[in-house]
């Protein structure tokens, strides 16, 4: 195990680590997109995006784009390299704000986090149809961990803070149970060559139905790379 310094809340931080890591030479086989933060008061990365949305989704975004020449060198027929997305079932209420990503007009902690997961779900199906679409051996899965017992939850209500140390042990997954899901995706051979699934508890399921809605896919897309300053390259791409 080696250590890199990446800081998901910062668009220089990312870059300074992709550098890091290419100059080490190394393949990449798999690559999991798990940074997040939940619930918490309105404010802003150091890139001035709203913290959900910034570091939740855009900087994996970023992070994913700067790394796939690397993951499609590393791929190869039989042992594609893969992209695994922890997203969550907060997705499923979640709504895209096209013209207020940012959450300006009207913030809302339980919004802003549930869009940050609805983009992941968006990202990663248009992130598949254009790798496939390129020919790469490289695939991109989306899971949903379940209800698991971290420090995420430390923004929320007190009251909700008390409900959840009283019931965690029974209704809460583990970190180590959590994870599982996100391993499968990574290792198993069941989910090899698979691409554009949705995973939960080691399960492909469907995710919301606004998730296929390929053309806001697409414009997510667009958007999110003027958001991040990386050119759009799957303008060729239909």
């Amino acid at each position: 195990v080696e250590f890199l310094y990446c800081d998901l809340a910062s668009m220089k931080s990312i870059r300074q680590f992709v550098q890091q890591f290419k100059a080490k030479n190394c393949p990449l086989h798999v690559l999991v997109n798990n940074a997040g933060v939940m619930l918490v008061p309105e404010r802003k990365t150091e890139d001035g995006f709203e913290e959900h949305f910034g570091l939740n989704y855009l900087g994996h975004f970023l992070l994913t784009n700067l790394l796939l020449d690397k993951l499609k060198q590393s791929g190869t027929h039989s042992h594609t390299a893969r992209i695994v997305t922890v997203s969550s079932a907060t997705h499923y209420v979640g709504e895209l704000h096209l013209n207020d990503l940012q959450s300006r007009c009207s913030y809302s902690p339980h919004g802003a986090y549930a869009q940050s997961k609805l983009a992941l779900v968006l990202f990663t199906y248009r992130l598949q149809h254009l790798l496939a679409a390129n020919g790469s051996h490289v695939t991109a899965n989306v899971v949903d961990p379940g209800v698991v017992n971290t420090d995420l939850y430390k923004h929320v209500f007190w009251v909700v803070k008390v409900v959840k140390w009283m019931a965690a042990w029974l209704f809460f997954k583990t970190p180590e149970e959590g994870a599982s899901t996100t391993i499968y995706a990574a290792v198993s051979p069941e989910m090899e060559g698979a691409g554009g699934c949705y995973l939960y508890n080691e399960e492909r399921t469907k995710s919301a139905e606004v998730a296929y809605d390929e053309e806001l896919q697409r414009r997510l897309w667009t958007e999110s790379c003027k958001m991040v300053g990386i050119s759009d390259e799957s303008s060729r791409v239909p």
